[in-house]
């Protein structure tokens, strides 16, 4: 595959200005509209843990938009809550100002992505201090983020669907943090509530692998198949050639991704000059533009993860991703064709109604 190189010193990325905000990614799934759970059962949502943030106050919204499509997305942002200091909490409040603002840059460069197609929707929810758990296991880690930062994530889903929703059809999206959250979401609240996992268009767990072990667990459960199929998982994890072979936190054996610029799921190359556009920082402005010719994508099926070949790019920390991840550039680099993408499949879920 030819190489290509962003350019240099008027574009830079800055995603995750905040470096530890991407050191922290999750395990997430999505379900599809072909094998629905069939009746309500609440039993499958364990005890919850502490009492719920209060999600009737707008201050405890990242998001709340105003109505004008007819489809929502519901939006979980990646880990923001980054304190080392010696009396840090283990999982902050839910009006922690670190954690808000650094949500904040964060949504422009994710969420924004959902807003040509939908209500974009964002709560702001406990998080989990990334000195708490790095290095937990993936396991360990979907366990640990049971406790307060689910109470926060179903309330607000409650609250959501109760007095925001409608009932529109939904995607649910997220990263990292965010994305253990929509797997959580995904395998129990949904499961306790079918008559609104019926509705949903899609999921987008983007930047954590979702492995066929655990689609088998879940076959209600279903990956993405193309470019315009619904009730389904779209997800990939981003590296470079160099992380081959590597230990990255965001990968586990039997793990599965789409490419995000063809949108198939085996080794068809998907050159620079089929990228719609990355979401780039222009150094000299100081504003995010739409760039072409930025990245590359190609399966590579032994791993499951997309390889992009971009030179002088910002790497993920080695320690954690390997040398080579590009786990920050999972949604910058794709911005275009993901925000076609979500278009496509909200056209073909609408036309089923």
């Amino acid at each position: 595959m030819k190489k290509n190189k962003l350019p240099k010193k008027r574009f830079r990325n800055r995603m995750y200005v905040m470096t530890a905000c991407f050191l922290l990614c999750f395990i997430t799934a999505c379900g599809s509209g072909k094998n629905q759970p069939q009746n309500a059962d609440t039993s499958v949502i364990a005890d919850l843990v502490g009492e719920p943030s209060d999600y009737s106050k707008e201050e405890n919204w990242l998001n709340i938009p105003e109505i004008t499509h007819e489809v929502d997305t519901f939006y979980l942002y990646p880990t923001c809550y980054i304190d080392e200091s010696k009396d840090a909490k283990p999982i902050c409040d839910i009006d922690n100002k670190q954690m808000q603002e650094k949500a904040k840059p964060i949504y422009e460069n994710q969420a924004t992505v959902y807003e040509e197609s939908t209500n974009v929707f964002a709560p702001f929810y406990r998080q989990s201090n990334i000195y708490e758990v790095v290095y937990l296991s993936n396991e360990e880690l979907e366990q640990y983020q049971t406790q307060e930062q689910r109470t926060d994530v179903y309330a607000a889903l409650d609250y959501y669907f109760e007095h925001y929703n409608e009932g529109r059809p939904f995607i649910i999206a997220g990263h990292s943090q965010g994305s253990i959250m929509t797997k959580i979401v995904l395998g129990e609240y949904m499961k306790a509530h079918p008559e609104y996992y019926e509705r949903m268009v899609a999921a987008y767990p983007i930047g954590y692998c979702i492995t066929k072990d655990w689609l088998k667990e879940h076959p209600y459960l279903k990956f993405a198949q193309g470019a315009d199929d619904t009730g389904v998982i779209v997800s990939w994890n981003t590296e470079g050639t160099g992380n081959k072979g590597q230990h990255n936190i965001v990968v586990t054996p039997n793990a599965i991704s789409i490419n995000p610029i063809n949108w198939k799921l085996d080794d068809t190359y998907a050159g620079f000059e089929e990228n719609l556009g990355s979401r780039i920082m222009n150094e000299e402005t100081g504003a995010y533009e739409i760039v072409k010719g930025v990245a590359d994508a190609q399966i590579d099926m032994e791993r499951g993860v997309v390889i992009c070949t971009t030179e002088d790019v910002e790497y993920a920390p080695a320690y954690l991703f390997g040398p080579e991840s590009l786990h920050s550039h999972d949604y910058d680099f794709y911005y275009e064709n993901l925000r076609e993408n979500v278009k496509t499949r909200v056209d073909a879920f609408l036309k089923t109604r």
